[in-house]
């Protein structure tokens, strides 16, 4: 036993009201507790505080302690006490409801009883749609293998014209408590796994567990403008419980895939368009497809290089979250070098070349010659000045 003041222990006055000695402990205990707290000392701590709280929310120890000290507890006081010494395996009930209050949690919350039923498990459900389902939006049919309900037994798990019967073990709660040293542990009850029942007479088609596996058939809205990875969730549409407990839920999750035209960021669209070279040169006009079925004139005026991007305002994908708001369509231009030319148009190509000569037609590749030069004149007086 501790020789530590019990009230200096809690951080109270000797007069703090009941009400104040709960809250104390609830604050110490909380953030003493072995399961959160690792640090070594903390348990020896933990244990002084459940000893101090344990004696001081009780009237009669409070009492005994205040007037002989820890005299009064430790069995030293008039042969063993007032109360002839009490360890902590006599835990007053005010200390177990606080105990209860406050760790629930390391217990797992779940608590049962003659009605207890377990929720079943969430589900994932991957779905691949189209860039076009996700333009559009569209309602889609999926077929989802689960646990659903049994038929026969209505989701009970006992057999007709039977009922489950609280089990023996835990008195229907659930679950039990077993005393380690200071600490009252629960536990998920062993023999009916927490559910509080046992079935005698489980039925044929599910064997007890009140469900089997099956497919079913769901509707689900897919809505325009969502993006790759967007999560959907279907409440209740998830495992069923065992014997009857709640559904759980379905999250699908969507994976749009490549589209053999059009490249996504966000809700803009980008599309690679090839220009014909004198459609580029003399400037023209072209025709690109839009995500929405129709088709789209571009401008090019003359002299378009290849990467030159035009862009279509409102063209892109709608926007899942900004209501009436709409991407845009970015064409990236690709001028096309001719092919597989017969001797004419060569020989026009070569007549094109010789009447361009004193006229810069190809600002980019002289440039590039002009750049190269000042390049290898550099290089040369790197040399001569080296030598």
């Amino acid at each position: 036993m501790s020789t530590k003041d019990f009230y200096e222990l809690l951080g109270v006055e000797r007069g703090a009201s009941p009400d104040d000695l709960k809250k104390a402990y609830r604050k110490l205990a909380k953030e003493l507790h072995p399961d959160r707290n690792p640090d070594k000392d903390a348990e020896q701590r933990f244990k002084e505080v459940n000893e101090a709280y344990d004696i001081l929310s009780d009237d009669q120890k409070r009492a005994a302690y205040d007037r002989f000290g820890h005299a009064a507890v430790d069995g030293s006081a008039g042969g063993g006490g007032p109360f002839g010494g009490f360890g902590f395996a006599n835990f007053g009930s005010s200390f177990a409801d606080v105990f209860d209050d406050l760790f629930g949690e390391f217990r797992g919350r779940q608590r049962g009883g003659p009605n207890a039923r377990q929720r079943g498990a969430d589900m994932r459900f991957n779905l691949e749609i189209s860039l076009e389902d996700a333009f559009h939006g569209r309602n889609m049919q999926i077929r989802v293998p689960t646990n659903a309900p049994c038929d026969v037994c209505s989701g009970s798990g006992a057999a007709e014209n039977s009922r489950p019967t609280p089990c023996p073990t835990c008195n229907g709660v659930g679950r039990v408590r077993a005393q380690q040293g200071f600490l009252t542990i629960e536990r998920t009850c062993p023999g009916c796994n927490g559910a509080g029942q046992i079935i005698k007479n489980p039925c044929k088609n599910c064997g007890g567990a009140g469900r089997v596996h099956k497919e079913k058939s769901l509707s689900v809205s897919i809505p325009a403008g969502v993006e790759d990875g967007t999560r959907i969730r279907l409440g209740g549409e998830g495992e069923a419980g065992m014997r009857g407990g709640p559904p759980g839920d379905l999250y699908i999750f969507l994976a749009v895939a490549q589209h053999r035209l059009f490249q996504r960021d966000g809700k803009n669209l980008y599309v690679r368009a090839p220009i014909p070279m004198v459609t580029a040169a003399l400037g023209g006009t072209i025709e690109v497809p839009s995500l929405d079925g129709g088709r789209a004139k571009v401008a090019v005026p003359e002299g378009t290089q290849s990467g030159r991007q035009f862009r279509l305002k409102g063209k892109g994908m709608p926007s899942m979250r900004q209501g009436d708001s709409t991407g845009d369509l970015y064409v990236h231009a690709m001028v096309e070098t001719p092919m597989n030319l017969n001797k004419q148009q060569q020989d026009l190509l070569r007549q094109f070349q010789a009447a361009g000569e004193g006229r810069t037609t190809n600002p980019e590749s002289e440039g590039f010659l002009d750049k190269l030069k000042e390049f290898w004149n550099d290089l040369k007086g790197d040399a001569n000045g080296g030598s």
